[in-house]
């Protein structure tokens, strides 16, 4: 079983992670955009029991901008651990937080919203596939 090892910026929060991502692709909402402080956010998608707070549990702080996302982070540097999205029973934890993991994207979602256009050949949805309670349809690149 794979085990990935990531942690906030300071390094007084460490996470595991175990096992094989549900999915990775970009996010190109307004939300992920500014919590991300990118003009798009690297996704990977991990089932709940996958991801653990291995140190500094006492240090995350949590907020609830929506009842969809549950976001995360060390409350001493302020470095982002993940987003829990309790609706659809998954955690997205950014790509760059557990380096060792090999980003493989597969989609791009809330392409509508995007401010920085990519032409890399995956599918661009206009918001969430139908699991996710989006639509599922497809835009251009």
């Amino acid at each position: 079983m794979s085990v990935y090892k990531g942690k906030c910026f300071c390094g007084a929060v460490e996470i595991t992670v175990t096992g094989e991502a549900v999915g990775a692709g970009y996010c190109h909402c307004g939300s992920c955009r500014s919590w991300s402080a990118g003009p798009v956010n690297a996704f990977t998608l991990w089932k709940p029991e996958a991801v653990k707070v291995s140190k500094g549990a006492d240090n995350v702080a949590v907020f609830h901008k929506t009842g969809r996302s549950h976001r995360t982070w060390c409350k001493s540097c302020g470095g982002h651990l993940f987003v829990d999205h309790p609706e659809w029973k998954l955690v997205d934890i950014f790509a760059a937080t557990i380096p060792d993991f090999v980003f493989k994207p597969g989609v791009h979602v809330n392409y509508s919203q995007t401010v920085l256009p990519m032409k890399d050949g995956l599918p661009k949805l206009k918001d969430f596939p139908p699991e996710l309670g989006g639509t599922g349809q497809a835009v251009p690149e």
